[in-house]
């Protein structure tokens, strides 16, 4: 099964990831970093590589928001490309918007090259 993407991020994205890093950092430093995010470049990871390097684990599909995204993958709908955070203090990779569609797509095939900006 091909998974579909948009070409950029939605707009909502942007908000929802300076939310999830002003859990982490100041507010100033979320808004720069969701700032930095909104200019970078389209590139893309495999799935696996993403999940080694955020260091998270692999939400089920007994979780409403992968099943939802997981739904979407099989309905052929396009999801939104992830927003990632190199978090160069501690050596870790933020998912700082997108983790339940990485889970999502994982669960299909952990080698899916995966769009994004990182920043």
């Amino acid at each position: 099964m091909k998974i579909k993407w948009l070409n950029k991020p939605q707009k909502h994205d942007y908000t929802a990831a300076e939310s999830y890093l002003s859990l982490s950092m100041n507010d100033v430093a979320a808004k720069t970093a969701m700032e930095e995010l909104e200019h970078a470049k389209m590139t893309s990871f495999a799935a696996k590589d993403i999940f080694r390097a955020s260091g998270l684990s692999l939400l089920g599909i007994s979780n409403r928001h992968v099943e939802k995204d997981r739904d979407r993958i099989i309905r052929d709908e396009k999801l939104s490309p992830l927003l990632l955070y190199r978090d160069r203090t501690n050596g870790k990779l933020i998912i700082a918007d997108g983790y339940h569609r990485l889970c999502a797509v994982y669960k299909f095939d952990e080698d899916a090259a995966i769009p994004c900006k990182i920043t």
